[in-house]
This record gives structure tokens, sequence and C-alpha cells, in this order.
């Protein structure tokens, strides 16, 4: 899509662009959208209202003062989520199974949610001001309507213009629009950040990212009301990564728009006309069935200006995208190769070096311990990200500098029944996760026929042991209640997840063959699986033995198709996030004739969604995804998250429970990393089982004298500026708990400044030249695509590189150039251009893929 530059816009671009050229040239890290350390909490309370209208006479039908909240607002990422919770509203009824996109429209009084571009500001510019037409649904019938004349209620609207009270509205002929003229047809145009307009009558009239079955699910929301008048959701917020018609970008000022359905204000109504209608269904009901609802009081007229004037508007602003770092800043970048549990650390603290000369341009390549070892070790690579000590024996001698304490988390999305809302709180058990793992869980009636295990639970909500702990769900059984979603590769993570395992007695006893109380065995393929492991193998070979057509056409393992890992945490978080598990099950054929196809099964529907997977910390905060508390120590504990009734103690990640695990590091000296294991966490009932310490490893001797340099910079950095909290750049996201001089950290931070001393003397003598083995570095896994914060990752350098330049990352995507005279000169003119016109998407994309070729 091309975009119009006027003079005037013009103007402003060449503004921003000279704003841009200098905060680069002069370091200043302000170059981002209002990187503050501040979370933007937002409050508003406002009257919302209905009133009928006869002649002179205003009758107030209805008058609430609604008050809404949102947690944060400031440096938001693509697909991160926003808690959004009100009180006030008028109650709902008619309550939809799914509240998202079209689904949600057969409400009455709902509270709709929307991500709209611009701010409610009338003295802006008209391109920069909200307005219906610049906030996005995902499918037509949300935008477009049509009735005959009594049904057409939007016309009676008191407040609507004149041009919309005609029989044909808002509707664009040149742009293939059919209108019936027996029917009164509104229509509500979508104009995208390019400027170009979708006339949004027809499916084929849409913007690109609302197709049908498209990447992400509907983030807009019809959410409902409880009698009290509160209600709450996490809303989703989509960037110009995920929506790059919508446009939201650090650039470009978006808000959420919060509308409580109070039903139409009319004007000049016949007797008994439905612009009046006051609802069909009671309050506090369901409508499961998706039966017809009052128009007049259902959110399917949202733009109408008497829904649209009782909108509290929240202002929002984006961080800098993935991909900034490449965009402005063409030096060769230094490539630290490392553990995942890094990435969103690293992705706010890449801008806060690459927009500073005075520093190096820093980016993060995810690779599992080993491997990232051996990068470093063989010169391939300045530093690592490791959680633990290097396993093989080498003669190099390696600094451990703690960098993050972070972790690992369950991740859930489970519903509770009759459509109540999400599960609050979930505990699960080493024995729990451990089932889970093995493939103990049948999944369905093709698993029954397993040797060994015939008689055990389907799923996990199905299993006595589980809802002992977790009572109240529903006992459906469900194939992705059978598995743990998690990585298909080698991980530092996994480690620490079996080694959970393999600190427990009744965990262990499962795995090794003992029926637990209820009579469930271990996977006989699992049976004595040694633990820990860093690598989680898929060993089950059972083929079910069916008449079903598409089975028999496409035979294959069904235990692993139930486990179906991936490649990256941040797959996981998403499919959580989604949920959509990851099961390989669904059957599907484009026509009788043709042959089935196996492949991912549908996304579950709201209410009825359960799903478990590994995730990083750090990205389930950034998503807003809720995670299980572990049972943690035998002993109960006051300090525990919630105790339960058997005297188990059960922790949750919080700051709290992290600082409580990391107190218990003992320290093994600046050549190995602290002894943060399941033994020593297990002494302490509050700490959180899942607590992972991260750190920068890298020579002390034999090092580049330049390239140390600047890893001793980097520890020094990220162990001060980088572990104040805060969303902006720089800063410590969510799901990370500082490293500060004193406190339960402090040993981690003196280790990290002896470290940074060594690493930039290289004192010691190098060692003598050794043949090594040869090692077999993985490549990095590709990102899912699509991702807001995650491209594709390259594969490990070759091997005489000494320094990787062109790597691609996991968080910031970073290109060398070799670029020289004018065209390099012109270059960030041309990329600042592109930013500041909306087209960092393709544009930039374009630019980087022009200067590589160069």
């Amino acid at each position: 899509m091309s975009a119009i530059i006027r003079p005037r816009e013009l103007v402003s671009l060449l503004l921003g662009l000279t704003l841009i050229a200098v905060m680069v040239a002069t370091g200043d890290s302000r170059a981002s959208a209002a990187p503050t350390d501040e979370v933007g909490a937002f409050s508003k309370t406002k009257t919302v209202t209905r009133e009928f209208v006869d002649g002179d006479q205003t009758e107030l039908v209805d008058s609430r003062d609604v008050t809404v909240n949102v947690d944060h607002t400031l440096n938001l990422r693509g697909r991160e989520r926003v808690k959004i919770d009100w009180s006030g509203a008028r109650p709902s009824a008619g309550r939809a199974a799914n509240p998202a996109g079209e689904k949600g429209m057969s409400q009455e009084y709902p509270v709709v949610i929307l991500q709209c571009r611009g701010q409610d500001d009338q003295s802006l510019p008209e391109a920069q001001r909200l307005s219906p037409k610049t906030c996005w649904t995902s499918t037509v019938q949300q935008r477009s309507q049509s009735a005959v004349q009594r049904n057409a209620v939007w016309r009676h609207d008191a407040y609507a213009s004149e041009t919309d009270r005609e029989q044909v509205s808002g509707v664009d002929p040149t742009a293939g629009c059919d209108v019936d003229p027996e029917f009164w047809t509104h229509a509500t145009p979508f104009v995208a950040a390019s400027g170009k307009t979708f006339a949004a009558c027809s499916g084929s009239t849409m913007p690109p990212e609302a197709a049908v079955g498209a990447s992400f699910p509907p983030a807009e929301v019809a959410s409902f009301t409880n009698a009290d008048g509160k209600g709450e959701a996490n809303f989703e917020v989509r960037s110009a990564t995920e929506n790059e018609s919508l446009g939201c970008s650090s650039s470009t000022p978006c808000s959420i728009v919060v509308i409580p359905i109070m039903g139409l204000s009319c004007a000049d109504t016949p007797a008994a006309d439905p612009c009046e209608a006051t609802g069909s269904f009671r309050t506090g009901s369901n409508n499961f069935a998706n039966e017809g609802v009052d128009a007049a009081v259902s959110p399917l007229y949202w733009w109408s200006e008497s829904n649209w004037r009782n909108r509290i508007t929240v202002p929002l602003t984006f961080g800098l995208p993935p991909d900034a770092c490449d965009v402005l800043d063409s030096r060769a970048p230094t490539a630290f190769y490392g553990s995942e549990l890094m990435s969103q650390a690293a992705l706010q603290w890449s801008p806060a070096y690459c927009l500073r000369k005075d520093r190096f341009k820093f980016q993060l390549n995810r690779l599992g311990d080993d491997p990232a070892f051996a990068l470093v070790e063989n010169g391939q690579a300045t530093a690592a990200f490791v959680s633990g000590t290097r396993e093989k024996e080498t003669t190099e001698k390696f600094g451990y500098a703690p960098t993050a304490v972070t972790g690992f988390a369950i991740s859930y999305i489970v519903d509770e029944p009759d459509n109540a809302g999400e599960r609050q709180e979930l505990r699960l058990t080493p024995r729990l996760v451990a089932k889970l793992l093995t493939q103990s869980y049948l999944g369905s009636d093709l698993g029954r026929g397993h040797p060994g295990m015939a008689a055990n639970p389907l799923s996990i909500n199905n299993d006595p042991d589980f809802r002992a702990l977790n009572p109240g769900l529903d006992t459906g059984s469900r194939e992705a209640g059978a598995a743990l979603l998690s990585l298909s590769e080698s991980s530092d993570v996994i480690s620490s997840l079996t080694d959970y395992i393999a600190h427990d007695k009744e965990a262990m006893a499962f795995v090794n063959g003992a029926a637990d109380p209820w009579g469930m065995v271990v996977n006989p393929s699992y049976r004595k699986i040694k633990l820990p492991t860093a690598e989680f193998p898929l060993l089950d070979s059972y083929v079910p033995t069916t008449n079903d057509e598409c089975r028999q056409q496409n035979p294959g393992p069904y235990f692993s198709q139930l486990a179906a890992p991936v490649t990256t945490f941040r797959k996981v978080a998403e499919a959580v996030l989604d949920g959509w598990p990851n099961v390989q099950t669904r059957c599907e054929r484009s026509s009788p004739s043709d042959p089935y196809k196996t492949g991912r099964v549908d996304r579950q529907g709201v209410g009825s969604r359960f799903m478990l997977g590994v995730v990083s910390l750090g990205d389930a905060a950034r998503f807003g995804l809720r995670t299980a508390a572990l049972q943690t120590a035998s002993s109960v504990s006051p300090n525990a998250a919630f105790d339960s009734p058997e005297g188990r103690t059960f922790v949750a990640p919080t700051d709290a429970s992290l600082s409580a695990a990391a107190s218990m590091a003992k320290q093994q000296g600046t050549s190995k990393a602290f002894d943060l294991s399941q033994a020593r966490l297990a002494k302490k009932a509050s700490a959180y089982p899942g607590t992972m310490v991260v750190y920068t490893a890298a020579k002390t001797r034999g090092l580049d004298r330049a390239e140390a340099k600047k890893v001793a910079s980097f520890i020094r950095i990220s162990t001060s500026e980088g572990q104040v909290q805060g969303s902006g750049n720089g800063k410590l996201p969510a799901g990370y708990v500082p490293i500060r001089k004193s406190g339960p950290t402090a040993a981690l931070y003196a280790q990290a400044q002896k470290v940074a001393k060594l690493v930039e003397a290289q004192k010691e003598p190098a060692a003598k030249p050794t043949k090594a083995a040869p090692t077999k570095a993985a490549p990095a896994a590709a990102a899912p695509a699509g991702s807001a914060d995650v491209p594709p990752a390259a594969a490990a350098p070759a091997p005489a590189a000494a320094t990787p330049t062109a790597a691609v990352t996991t968080d910031v995507v970073a290109t060398a150039s070799n670029t020289s005279g004018p065209a390099q000169s012109l270059l960030p003119v041309l990329v600042a251009l592109l930013l500041l016109a909306g087209l960092g998407g393709p544009g930039t994309r374009l630019v980087a893929e022009w200067r590589r070729r160069r």
C-alpha cells in the first residue's frame, strides 16, 4: 500500500527526521516514545446516558457513572495484554459464549472494547484524531448493517447526523458496494494508517488483516458486566507488526475505546419502535444458543453517535519496533548467544545501546546453553547467556556474571464452567507435571488401546490427583488436557523443570513405575527415564488401531501428536494466549475424493478453553498470561501464596517468591555459576521452584581486548541501569527481579562486578591450543511468522567468523552494512522518512534488504 505525503505532512516528516538524527548522533536515549519508568495506569469516571426525545421533550431513560481502570498503557509491545476493569455500568444480559469479534454481537448491554488509531483530541490534525473509522473490527458484520425500514433503528438515533438518517449512509458505490433499494443500509468504512479507505461493505472490501482465518483471533470484545455493575477484561493490543492497517507504533498514537452500551437514544419514534427496545433477555442470563437480541441495546451499533458519545478513551503509547536497532544503527552488532529467558529483557535493553554512539550495538541470538558455550569457547561469539556452569571440561577460563533473575512458569488458559470467566488460580505438583510430560494421559478413546495404561484418565482435568487441588472445573475430556506444550529442543529451562520432578519423591516414584493413589500409572515408554534432562524426548510409538479412514491414511504415533512440542517459548506463549493447542490430530480434506490430511486442531472457544504450556516468566508477564502455583517444600509456610488442605505448600511466581529463591543461591566463585538447584530451592518454602539466574559468560583470557571491553561494559550497564524496573528503553521489564547491591541479590551483584573486571583485564595467559572435539551447535529455531517481538533466528555463524555480524537475532534484527558514500549518508534519511510516513513495516524491510545486498 502506498502513502500520499502532503506538503504540510512533509514538513512534519522532516522535523521528525531532524529530531531522530540529533538523538541518534548525540546518543540521546529519548528517541523512543515515552521512555518512562511509569506504567501509565489509567482511571476515569464518566456519566453515560440513554434518552428518548419527543419533540421538545427529553426523557432521561438511564444514567450511570461508569469508572474505567487500565493497569498500564505505556511502551506497549504487540500482543501485550492490558487489564481493564470497570464499575457502575448497566448489568449485561444474554451473555455470548465468545465475546470476541462478531461472536460477541449477540448480547445486550455489554461493554465494547476496541483498539483505535488516533487520540480523542479535537485540536489534533484530522489524520491523528480518533473516530469510528479508525477503530478496528475483524468482520464486515461489525461495520455494515442492512435492514428493512422498521428495523433500521440507527436512523432514529437522537444524535445522528442528517446524513446518517438517510436510507443509504456511509456506503461507497464506487467500491463495489451493492445496495438493495428495499433496505436501509449503513456502513462504517475503515481508514488505514496508510490513508487508504476500505469500504467495509463486504468481505472483499475489508482490510487484509480482517481476512477469514487470519493469523490472529479477533481482539475487539463485547464484555459482560455482572449484576453489581462490575466487569473486567484482559485486552490484547496489536502493533503495526501484527496489524499494519491499524498501524499503531511508537510514532503513530493509538487508543483503547471503552463503550458501555446503554442502548440507543431515540428521537421522534413511533409507538413500540425497535429503537426504544430495552432488551429481551433477563439480567445475567446466557445466550449460548446465539438467539436474536434487541439490536438497540446490543453492540451492533457501537459506531452510532449515541453510543459513541458515551465512550471512555484510553491513550496508548507503543515501544520501538523489534527491528528499531537495525533501522537506526548501521554498525555491525556484537552478538551474545544463549537463553531465551533473556528475550524480553534484551528487547528493552537493545535500544539503550544502539541509540547511543558511545555504546556498542548489542544483539541477542537465542540458543541452548551448550551450543552457546561452544561458540564462545571457539571464538565465534563474544559472550553467552547461560543458566549454569559449562558441563564439558575445557581449558578455557570463563567468568559468570549474574545478569538476570527470572525463570519459567507453567502457564494456563482454563475456563470456569458455565462461561463464568477464566480460572484465577491453578495448583500443580511435580507428579502432575511428570504425568503431562511423560504422556501418561490417554487423550481420547484412541489412546485406550495403549498397552499398560488403558485405565488412566483421558486428560488432566479428569484426574482425581488434579481435581483434589483444583476443584470446581468441568470434567469434559480434551486432547489438549493430555499434554504440556513444551520445547522440542535442548534448553536450560527443560533441565530445571525436569530437575524439579527429579527432586520430588512422589513424582519419581510415579516415573519409576509406581501407581499414584488413584491407580494411574506412567506411560511404559517413559518408565525409569533418567531425569533431569535438557531435552525431553518423544519416546512413545503407539499407533492406534482404528477403522477411521483419516487415521488409516495417516498412521502415526498418537501420543506424539498430542504432545507436539515447538521450537521456542514464544510459540508456547502465543498458543496459550490464543487458546490454540498445538495438538496435531485434526483431520480434513478438500473434497470427498481427496485424501485426508492431519494438522493442528482449531482454537478453543471461549468458555471451554483448557491448555497448559511451559513459558518464560518474561513472556508470561508481557502477554498477561496466568501462571500456576507450583508445589514447593513439604512444610507449611505462612509466606506461601496459598496452601492445600493436605499441608503441601504452593508458590506462584512473584517478585517476593523469586527474591526468596535468589537468596538461596550459593556462591561457587567467579569461574562458576551459583548453585540454585532444586535441592537448594526446596529448603525454603517461600521460594518459587521455577526461579533461574541467567549469567553473561565470557572468557577471562584470550578474548579480543575491544570485545572484552564491550562485555565488561554490558555487564556493568545491565546490572545497574538495566535493573531499574520499567517499560522504557534500557529498563528491566516485568518477569524479572532486580539484581541490587543489597538485599537477597547482593551476592549476585557483587559477582557480576568482579567478573566484569576479570573479563576487561584479560590478564590470565591464554591456554595452549588443544585439539577440540567437534561440537555441533544446533541452529536457533525460527520464530512464529508475524511475531511482534521475535523475528526469525538465524543459524550459528560459520566457524571462520570471529564476531558474528550478519546473523538475524531472536529479539532485534541486525544486519551488517557495507555501503559507503552518498548512498550510505542518505540511508538514515530514507529510513526515518519511511518510519514517519507510516511505512515502517514493508518500507524498512526493503531498505534493510537493499543495504544487505550492497
